[in-house]
């Protein structure tokens, strides 16, 4: 279930996983700023179940939202998240032994059949106007029925090939098709690239997010999946 941006919720094999959620209707450390389209935000955090594993990408504003997760914590039992920003989530009130941290190229096994490899993204971390305290991740996770990639916000570049080489095929990735612009082009990729991306990490399917809830780049709001959707027909 997608809730807009790169907010959604995976029930698979008997686990309730939450992935990036922000459901508070803003984006930024000023009030009042980047807030969502209006009728975007169905869902509350009312409406979440309690969660197995909740996975955080980086510390950005657009997937890690402290209102949502602070409403969610008592439902929440497992955090997945890279260094540094576990250390974030202690200082807001979570046990350390809620939180699964890692570096990129870890594997953790976090139950039988369900395992998660810190796989690498080309991005950065900044949060209350500190650069770079906290590691940006994507993520392979493996169940007993399937494997998906989660991606993070990233560039295009060989990591995907490699993390599609090393852990693929996958029967579906979910990766940002951004909101973008091509002076972001090392941290964020364009639409043909998400296409390409898939393709490296040998998907059988894609589902593309970060787009539909926010206004964080200079194109319409439909922009990136009109044009992803175009690239994809382009290169079937």
């Amino acid at each position: 279930m997608w809730f807009g941006h790169s907010s959604y919720f995976i029930h698979i094999d008997g686990k309730k996983i939450l992935v990036y959620p922000v459901l508070s209707g803003a984006v930024s450390p000023i009030k009042g700023a980047i807030r969502s389209f209006k009728g975007s935000d169905i869902y509350t955090t009312a409406d979440i179940p309690e969660i197995d594993y909740l996975f955080i990408s980086h510390n950005h504003w657009d997937h890690l939202d402290y209102a949502t997760i602070k409403q969610l914590k008592p439902e929440i039992n497992k955090i997945i998240c890279g260094l540094g920003t576990g250390q974030q989530l202690q200082h807001g009130g979570f046990h350390p032994n809620q939180l699964v941290e890692r570096d990129w190229e870890d594997e953790v096994i976090l139950d039988d059949g369900f395992t998660i490899n810190f796989t690498p993204a080309r991005h950065f971390s900044d949060r209350d106007f500190k650069r770079n305290t906290a590691l940006w991740m994507s993520f392979v996770l493996k169940t007993p029925t399937m494997k998906i990639f989660l991606g993070g916000n990233s560039g295009y570049d060989t990591h995907f090939a490699a993390i599609g080489n090393k852990y693929g095929p996958f029967a579906l990735a979910i990766l940002e098709c951004e909101q973008y612009d091509k002076s972001w082009k090392y941290i964020h990729m364009m639409p043909e690239e998400i296409i390409a991306t898939a393709g490296d990490l040998k998907a059988t399917t894609l589902l593309p997010v970060h787009w539909a809830k926010f206004s964080l780049a200079n194109h319409a709001w439909d922009d990136p999946i009109k044009a992803v959707a175009a690239f994809g027909k382009i290169k079937n």
